[in-house]
């Protein structure tokens, strides 16, 4: 009888990484497994495994057959350039080394030249002479409410003053935390992916496990060819099943979701696109307030440097002869002035990429605008959009932007590429209808009457270690009875109304784990949307 060997994980992974080189990264599980020669099992679940590291997604052929498209040189998703990853960490080291260049020298050198400048106008009053007062105890009460913030607790971000200002008085951060913002910015966390995995998750259970591209892209507003690739990479994440439906749509299924120990699956939809606007970005995020007492004293430092410690070398002169101390030289006037300069100087130069920023942003939004408006007259019955149409949607919504047709116009084009769009001539212009959206959602809906994932049980427990007999006895005659009512094809109810609009930052939903224990809690019952409240209706 021949030995029969088996493949070890690292050993499938090599030879299935050979394999798609050679096949340019495209690809059907037929060809894995004749250029592999692994078990067809084994090479769909090294494919699902491969989708989750490695940037890719799914096609489907006219004939119905599913293929997996990789980049051609199998990059993976997570890697990044050396010089972005570069700039990053010099940037980074930048900012921890100024931040702790900031500490000493904001406050000690205003505390500083305050003192000298009290004790010039005491030693002019009694004819001492220039003298130099000791630190005393008015000043360790000033860098006390200079680093004040008793409730902050150590490593927490400062997102902003219209984040701080939500919190109890005993915990809003202290002003280092402002300064420090007034330089770089408000602290941008990032999520990790398991963070970002819970929204699309929450999602995933709310449909049923059953979840399309086009269904991500109503809630995420990502690119409808991103889509189709976070899609790919959740495949392989959390044990999806791809599937092609009898119109060619690809349906990813995620059966292990909804499987709970408590009973049937419920689980509230994220909120949609349109309901996630990014806000401006702000260049400091401190209140006008803040800015105004950290501008001052650094201005008053930048002055005193001038003054005091430059002073005296400007008005040497050579005939003079008059020698000047080099540490005052140096100690109070060419580094204060410098740390001064840059102190005014990264902002300056902050608020050029600023700019750029939150033209990315804007657009983004329009986006999402756009696809509460489309998503509204393709699932139901499927409407015209035309461009006078997408711009009445968007401007109104979007009145704290500068929003210009033409950047409305190209989203709309934008849209219409990716899904297809039936393209007709009117009166102003161009007007589209899509079709393809809600024929996905259709396809969709399908798919759930046919699994009824939302029904899936544990099924009975049949021994448990403390169990008497009479419970033993009591759960052979226990049964689940429960059936999914099957109705018409209604897909309407999976779009919110696109005419609420609101913002939501990822690190938003983060912070829901991390809401302070004083901060008042929302009355059951009420709907709960504190961070997408609508603006327009």
């Amino acid at each position: 009888m021949p030995e029969i060997t088996t493949v070890s994980a690292a050993e499938a992974d090599t030879s299935l990484l050979t394999a798609l080189r050679r096949l340019r990264g495209r690809a059907t599980l037929g060809d894995v497994v004749s250029a592999t020669g692994m078990p067809e099992d084994q090479a769909e679940t090294a494919l699902k495994g491969l989708l989750e590291t490695h940037r890719g997604h799914l096609e489907v052929s006219d004939s119905g057959d599913l293929l997996y498209q990789f980049d051609p040189r199998l990059i993976e998703r997570a890697r990044e350039p050396f010089g972005v990853r570069f700039r990053r960490a010099a940037w980074s080291a930048f900012k921890t080394g100024f931040k702790v260049w900031t500490a000493v020298m904001l406050v000690v050198y205003f505390i500083v030249f305050v003192a000298l400048i009290i004790a010039a106008m005491t030693a002019n009053r009694d004819g001492r002479g220039f003298g130099r007062r000791g630190f005393g105890l008015g000043d360790l009460f000033i860098l006390h409410w200079l680093m004040g913030g008793r409730g902050w607790s150590r490593g927490s971000l400062y997102y902003g003053h219209s984040h701080a200002r939500r919190l109890p008085k005993d915990a809003r951060p202290p002003f280092y935390k402002k300064v420090f913002a007034f330089i770089f910015g408000p602290e941008e966390p990032r999520p990790n992916q398991l963070q970002k995995d819970r929204s699309t998750l929450q999602l995933i259970r709310a449909r049923k496990g059953v979840l399309t591209s086009a269904e991500l892209v109503e809630h995420t507003g990502l690119p409808l060819t991103d889509a189709q690739e976070e899609l790919g990479r959740l495949t392989g994440a959390h044990g999806g099943d791809p599937g092609v439906s009898e119109r060619g749509e690809v349906v990813y299924t995620f059966s292990g979701l909804m499987k709970s120990a408590h009973g049937k699956v419920r689980a509230r939809e994220p909120n949609p696109a349109w309901l996630r606007l990014e806000y401006p970005k702000k260049l400091t995020g401190n209140n006008a307030g803040a800015n105004w007492g950290i501008g001052a004293m650094n201005g008053f430092n930048l002055t005193a440097a001038t003054v005091i410690g430059l002073g005296p070398a400007l008005q040497t002169t050579t005939a003079a002869a008059v020698a000047v101390d080099p540490l005052w030289f140096w100690g109070l006037g060419v580094v204060p002035l410098t740390f001064s300069s840059m102190f005014f100087g990264i902002p300056l130069v902050r608020s050029l990429g600023l700019r750029r920023e939150n033209a990315g942003r804007l657009r983004r939004n329009v986006r999402r605008l756009l696809i509460g408006l489309v998503y509204s007259r393709s699932v139901g019955a499927v409407r015209w959009v035309s461009v006078a149409d997408a711009i009445r949607h968007v401007t109104p919504r979007l009145k704290d932007w500068n929003v210009g047709p033409r950047v409305v116009l190209k989203e709309l084009e934008t849209l219409a590429a990716e899904f297809n769009a039936e393209v007709e001539a009117d009166d102003d212009g161009f007007r589209y209808r899509f079709p393809a959206i809600r024929g996905t959602f259709v396809e969709a809906e399908l798919t759930r009457r046919a699994l009824k994932l939302g029904d899936q049980k544990l099924g009975r427990i049949v021994y448990a270690t403390s169990d008497t007999s009479e419970e033993a006895s009591k759960r052979d005659l226990e049964a689940f009875d429960r059936e999914l009512m099957r109705a018409e094809v209604d897909v309407s109810r999976y779009l919110p109304s696109p005419g609420e609009v609101g913002y939501e930052e990822d690190f938003e939903v983060v912070m829901e784990d991390k809401r302070p224990a004083r901060v008042r809690s929302r009355p059951r019952g009420r709907p709960s949307r504190p961070r997408s409240r609508p603006q327009w209706r």
